[in-house]
């Protein structure tokens, strides 16, 4: 019997490190800087490289990749508790060099770059030294691979490239693309697409627009368009039309860590709620006082728990299988509740702060929005509810019987059937 709640002693000392050097040193960068991607922006450099080299020395740095890219190799579990705390603070991530994409980019080139590929792209991405961005999805289709457009053609020793991307997170920053393209428009639909390492300073790319998320964010997000964009043909990453592959190794973890740091956002948003109602009074009492709040606070809190929980045991179960594929129920499914429980508990706290709730004066409306922006990235929540079911599914079977097994009448003379003898024979010793 191996249940266990408690972490390991050697890595509890490592998570209270984090969290103080999160609270002293990264979270006050939210308020004086501007955008954590802005690598070349000296203002910036002079205070996050500092804090990367102390993350380096402790060894912290890029802990999700192995030791032989200068990261520690750590499970889900691990990885999971760290983006917990490191979630608190959007420069977080990029302090202790797991930021997303590059984190997601940089797995990719680990495992189908070549050695040319990562000394140009994954060594000077690894450092930080340079951001990157990961060019999916399209206005037209969104994240469904099945309708992309943008097409790759091949001409002599290059790629072609025609089509246009939607949402481009960072692509204004990035000194590279790893861009999805249809190369084989007649083979099954999962194996139409490749994947391309694109250089941003690559002739024909044109950002048409950059969006912030709400109104209040930096513009991060571009609508890209590519009019006959030149690459190498060894600008290829992995097999042609194995572009769908490619994507996976970066989903499955990426979405436990982006569960993770959710859920550090949400515990944030617990915390100041209760700060709050504890501190305010209306009708001649404290809001902690009133039912309604209170089943606010218990409903915030269950949530955020249960959450937790799942997300946890999908990570444990990720390190024992070592298969993502075995837990896709799992990571659909905190895929799924992400954005309600991030939704609700933020929702929740700015009603309890009145009209400063709604002002950018409080986290609160910005995590509001973020929660809907969760539940589109990474593929949207009704996709992923759809996996859940189908996996689900899979582990049952249907009756031909009239009635279902569960159905009473039945069980009841099956059930009787089975003890009549015992039954007939305490009867007869009793008489």
């Amino acid at each position: 019997m191996a249940w266990d709640f408690e972490t390991d002693p050697q890595f509890q000392k490592e998570l209270d490190w984090i969290d103080q050097f999160v609270t002293e040193e990264v979270e006050p960068l939210d308020h004086v800087l501007g955008f954590p991607y802005e690598v070349q922006n000296p203002q910036r450099n002079a205070l996050v490289k500092p804090l990367q080299a102390i993350v380096k020395e402790r060894g912290l740095w890029a802990c999700h990749l192995g030791p032989e890219l200068g990261g520690q190799g750590y499970g889900q579990v691990k990885l999971g508790l760290m983006n917990e705390i490191l979630g608190r603070s959007k420069f977080g991530p990029t302090v202790f060099g797991c930021q997303a994409p590059d984190s997601g980019n940089s797995e990719i080139l680990a495992h189908f770059g070549t050695p040319a590929q990562k000394a140009e792209f994954l060594k000077p991405l690894l450092n930080n030294d340079i951001v990157s961005c990961f060019a999916m999805t399209e206005p037209q289709g969104g994240a469904d691979p099945k309708v992309f457009r943008t097409r790759a053609e091949r001409a002599g020793d290059e790629w072609v490239i025609n089509g246009e991307k939607w949402f481009a997170s960072h692509s204004h920053v990035a000194s590279f693309y790893i861009l999805m393209a249809v190369t084989d428009p007649e083979a099954p639909e999962y194996n139409r697409l490749s994947a391309f390492i694109i250089p941003a300073d690559t002739p024909g790319i044109e950002m048409v627009r950059n969006m912030p998320v709400g109104f209040h964010g930096t513009p991060s997000h571009a609508y890209l368009r590519l009019t006959n964009v030149r690459v190498p043909a060894d600008h290829l990453l992995g097999k042609q039309g194995g572009g769908f592959v490619v994507a996976q190794t970066r989903l499955g973890g990426g979405r436990i860590h982006h569960a993770m740091r959710t859920i550090g956002q949400v515990k944030r948003s617990l915390d100041l709620m209760c700060e709050r109602v504890l501190s305010r009074q209306t009708q001649g009492t404290l809001l902690a006082d009133k039912q309604m709040v209170q089943e606010k606070i218990a409903d915030s809190w269950i949530e955020i728990e249960q959450f937790r929980l799942l997300v946890l045991q999908t990570a444990w179960k990720i390190d024992k299988y070592k298969n993502y594929m075995m837990v896709r129920k799992d990571i659909s499914a905190i895929k799924a509740i992400m954005p309600k429980v991030f939704h609700d508990v933020a929702a929740r706290a700015l009603h309890l702060h009145g009209s400063l709730g709604v002002t950018p004066d409080m986290p609160f409306a910005e995590q509001v929005i973020e929660s809907f922006h969760m539940g589109l990235a990474d593929g949207p929540t009704e996709v992923h509810k759809v996996t859940v079911a189908r996996q689900l599914l899979r582990e049952y079977q249907g009756t031909d019987g009239l009635f279902p097994t569960g159905y009473v009448p039945t069980l009841r003379e099956a059930a009787i059937a089975k003890y009549a003898e015992r039954l007939e024979r305490e009867v007869e010793a009793a008489a």
